[in-house]
């Protein structure tokens, strides 16, 4: 279903780097023309020095032809310049193998502490670390990520937070850990990129919605493969007012991902629903899929048979975008929960024929689903097979037990009341002093 696949929006605000996994993920689901997708992998490799991936993938394209000219003379620049660079950076290489700078590195919390070590000892110079920013970036132009991850530490350690070089080093690393897959460390990188951008006073406000806008789409890559993905994703997006705002201002189709991660959420999901909600609703003019659908459908206009049909393209959805498609049976599960849970606040029976096609399940499947919420205590119900019917729990209050929960609030109300009365006896008396004291 390519009506829904959001892959050209959101690679307008990704790496190109970052840009290949979701291509690759495509080209297996087959959602476009195969020739189409090998020359969107060939434009998005023009401006790398992957070349000898661009030749095979030339090859695959346009096998009765030759491969340019251009890709090998380029192959050829990108082999010469590789080997100055590796020159450049050899004597600096060589001073981070030595045994008293690697502890130095390991022991030492300040960078500039460092860098004066390094000075003194060693003769290190400020050159050297552009250096190793242009070798690092290099690197990952050629696809080497765990290189470029490791020079670009040393460029973070050793430059200051007000050098140009310092938030691109932060990026590069970042988007290094994430197609290394290294989740721990690229969280860790990406709640700094964060701290940077948010504590920055150097940067425009346009320019600093446009990288938090980058951070958003970065993050799914983070939050989607962590363990506490979900809950983070909860706090940034829904509960951070900045990136709330960035949302609703640039990226209005990240509520997919957002709505998913709370559906999927066992633990917040009562909590934070009301907050989604109302978002899904202030933004539905703007922006509007199967999975925000599916959430208007069921608690603004209460349509089950529309919650229904979109649960099925849900299904859909999920199991055709890169970072949801993990997700899909926890979605699919948890949705139907949703509605059996909301039909059930309205009705005291229902009948398993009707809960079954509601929840797009056959009737022994829902009866079977049903029993299981019922053995794990999630559910206040009894199941009637002879008349096929799910009879929900209700525990009816004895007249006494109303009278306590009326009364109980009744001795605090009394007691704030005499309160008040006082309070406005008092002042009333101080009014009155005053007004005898001018006269």
């Amino acid at each position: 279903m390519a009506e829904f696949d959001l892959t050209t929006t959101l690679g307008q605000y990704l790496d190109r780097h970052l840009v290949f996994p979701l291509l690759e993920f495509l080209t297996v689901k087959r959602l476009y023309d195969e020739k189409e997708m090998l020359r969107g992998k060939l434009e998005l490799l023009s401006n790398t020095n992957m070349v000898d991936f661009a030749m095979d993938v030339h090859r695959t394209l346009y096998p009765d032809q030759t491969v340019p000219s251009t890709l090998k003379d380029k192959r050829q620049e990108v082999v010469n310049q590789l080997k100055t660079l590796q020159a450049k950076t050899e004597s600096i290489t060589e001073i981070f193998e030595i045994p008293e700078v690697q502890r130095q590195i390991q022991t030492s919390r300040d960078g500039r502490q460092l860098y004066d070590f390094l000075s003194k000892e060693h003769g290190f110079k400020h050159e050297m670390i552009n250096t190793l920013y242009d070798y690092a970036q290099f690197q990952y132009k050629c696809g080497n990520y765990s290189g470029a991850a490791e020079f670009l530490y040393f460029v973070k350690v050793l430059t200051p937070p007000s050098d140009r070089n310092f938030l691109n080093a932060c990026w590069g690393k970042l988007a290094s850990e994430i197609l290394m897959q290294n989740w721990d460390i690229a969280l860790d990188d990406l709640n700094k990129v964060k701290d940077l951008i948010d504590n920055s006073t150097y940067t425009s406000d346009l320019m600093t919605l446009q990288q938090r806008t980058w951070v958003i789409h970065w993050s799914l890559f983070v939050y989607f493969n962590h363990p506490k993905g979900r809950d983070l994703i909860i706090d940034q997006f829904l509960f951070t007012p900045t990136y709330l705002n960035a949302i609703q201002t640039t990226c209005p189709h990240v509520l997919r991902y957002l709505t998913t991660a709370v559906i999927t959420n066992k633990a917040r999901r009562r909590a934070v629903l009301k907050d989604l909600i109302k978002v899904i609703q202030q933004e539905s003019y703007t922006y509007k899929d199967p999975i925000t659908e599916f959430v208007q459908c069921l608690y603004v206009d209460f349509d089950f048979d529309g919650a229904q049909k979109k649960l099925r393209e849900c299904e859909t959805v999920l199991f055709n975008d890169f970072f949801l498609v993990a997700c899909l049976e926890d979605f699919i599960e948890n949705a139907r929960l949703l509605i059996f849970e909301t039909f059930c606040r309205i009705h005291e029976c229902i009948s398993i024929n009707m809960l079954a096609e509601k929840l797009n399940m056959s009737p022994d499947d829902a009866e079977k689903w049903i029993v299981n919420l019922i053995r794990n205590a999630r559910l206040d119900a009894k199941i009637d097979s002879k008349l096929g019917h799910v009879v929900m729990g209700t525990q009816a209050v004895s007249p006494y037990q109303q009278v306590i929960e009326k009364t109980k609030n009744l001795s605090f109300k009394s007691q704030m009341l005499a309160l008040n009365i006082e309070k406005k006896l008092g002042n009333r008396g101080g009014q009155d002093n005053q007004w005898a004291g001018q006269e």
